[in-house]
């Protein structure tokens, strides 16, 4: 075959694969994490695909390798072997698998000792980022990490989608994989627990699935709340969990939500869940949020500005997931445009994160109406002097221009006398802290809210 008859099938079989994904994404989706990819080679079952960026890259993997896989077997008629490559790097090794995947050397002899799913390279305990809203959960994991079955069995951890459940369950993993290489550790959805025991049903191998499931020295489930008004289901886990536990072996299990709260789960389940520890994750504040996004930074070693920093930990509350995939599109618009990140273009392709009406309560203001209600002078927001009667004050301007206001860290740093991002985090931490125990500090930033917005 010439190679113009060559290329022109690759682009026939690109168009295909390209009209397929979009039968399974929202055109948002489409427009920013397929339409920028081109098809690289196609040898038989082995596709590799470029794409702009790392980032691009490693997103993609995690959050879209279904997609592709089900469009490339709707247009090759194989199971594919995907490979995702940067297309300003060499191309990788094709893997073997018909799955995309970028797993270490390490990773990989680490999966011996593991069953069921792959455990996410990523997933270990340095690279979750600790905040007030994950700080015991994080600590119990921990402690499970290294006394598994003697402390918190089973854990429960509960909380709303993308806040790091799976992260901290896997870190589990990790953690007694690397104190004991030889465990048996088993990590699975709840869904795929229950398509294994049916399929053992079907195929008459019940035995072998619960020898399966009840030989491993941890066992972890991820989104239990799948076996709500599944009875069947229920029953085989069930019996599964008493025998973990009975033999000292260690059970984790992930839900959105806390046992009491998912319908027709077993009151004999729930009260299981229940001799453990049940803890929850809940929302990361600004802190934390701006926190996960440094450490994506400096992990990837990129620079990005504070403001535009500041502005994505501002604008996207909901989750984790979202948060880093918003610093993941911004990368990707820079890397296909060629264009350096800054706040324009964060607000550009933010704009359905960013609020649509600009905050206009301005930090002048603020420090009038603060100094005003604590009777201390104006000029004391700017000062140097940290006499506890001058500093409260500057603290609650400084946690009211964080919120109300567009001003980055360093803007507001500097209009409060010179002072730096970390003291501005410091100041928003400890009123935000005081806010949650002081109910007349509660009271206090309730009316000067009022006031700054008449």
């Amino acid at each position: 075959m010439s190679v113009s008859s060559r290329q022109n099938g690759n682009d026939h079989l690109w168009s295909e694969f390209l009209a397929s994904v979009a039968t399974l994404v929202n055109k948002q989706t489409f427009e920013t994490w397929f339409k920028p990819m081109r098809l690289s080679s196609v040898d038989g079952a082995r596709v590799t695909i470029d794409c702009p960026s790392k980032f691009f890259v490693e997103w993609v993997s995690e959050h879209h390798s279904d997609k592709i896989q089900f469009a490339l077997r709707q247009v090759i008629g194989l199971d594919p072997q995907v490979s995702l490559q940067n297309a300003n790097d060499a191309p990788p090794e094709i893997s073997r698998r018909p799955e995309i995947s970028q797993i270490s050397a390490a990773s990989r002899s680490r999966r011996s000792a593991t069953e069921g799913e792959r455990l996410n390279p990523k997933y270990v305990f340095e690279e979750f980022v600790v905040g007030n809203n994950s700080r015991m959960t994080y600590a119990a994991c921990l402690a499970v990490s290294e006394r598994p079955a003697q402390v918190y069995n089973p854990l429960f951890i509960y909380g709303g989608v993308g806040l790091g459940k799976t992260h901290l369950m896997q870190g589990i993993g990790h953690g007694v994989l690397k104190r004991q290489p030889h465990a048996r550790v088993h990590y699975c959805s709840a869904e795929a627990f229950m398509n294994e025991m049916i399929m053992g049903i079907r195929q008459g191998t019940s035995h072998e699935f619960r020898t399966k499931y009840r030989n491993v020295d941890l066992l972890l489930i991820d989104d239990i709340q799948f076996l709500a008004g599944k009875e069947s289901t229920q029953e085989e886990f069930f019996h599964t969990f008493n025998a973990l536990h009975g033999a000292s072996k260690q059970i984790v299990v992930t839900s959105d939500r806390p046992p009491k709260e998912i319908p027709t789960l077993e009151d004999r389940l729930v009260s299981r869940f229940e001799w453990g520890l049940i803890t929850d994750i809940q929302q990361p504040d600004y802190e934390t949020r701006l926190a996960i996004l440094r450490k994506k930074v400096e992990r990837e070693n990129i620079m990005i500005p504070d403001d535009v920093l500041a502005l994505i930990a501002d604008s996207v509350k909901s989750n984790i997931r979202e948060l880093e995939g918003s610093l993941v599109k911004l990368l990707v618009h820079a890397s296909v445009y060629k264009k350096d990140v800054n706040i324009e273009m964060a607000h550009d392709v933010l704009k359905d994160f960013v609020k649509s009406t600009p905050k206009k309560t301005s930090i002048s203001l603020i420090q009038k109406i603060v100094s005003q209600h604590y009777r201390v002078p104006v000029e004391s927001m700017r000062s140097k002097v940290r006499t506890a009667r001058l500093a409260f004050p500057r603290q609650v301007a400084i946690y009211l221009a964080r919120e109300l206001t567009q001003a980055s860290l360093a803007q507001i740093g500097q209009r409060f006398g010179g002072r730096d991002h970390t003291t501005v985090i410091h100041a928003c931490s400890k009123i935000s802290d005081m806010v949650e125990r002081d109910v007349s500090l509660r009271s206090t930033i309730s009316q000067l809210r009022k006031e700054l917005s008449t």
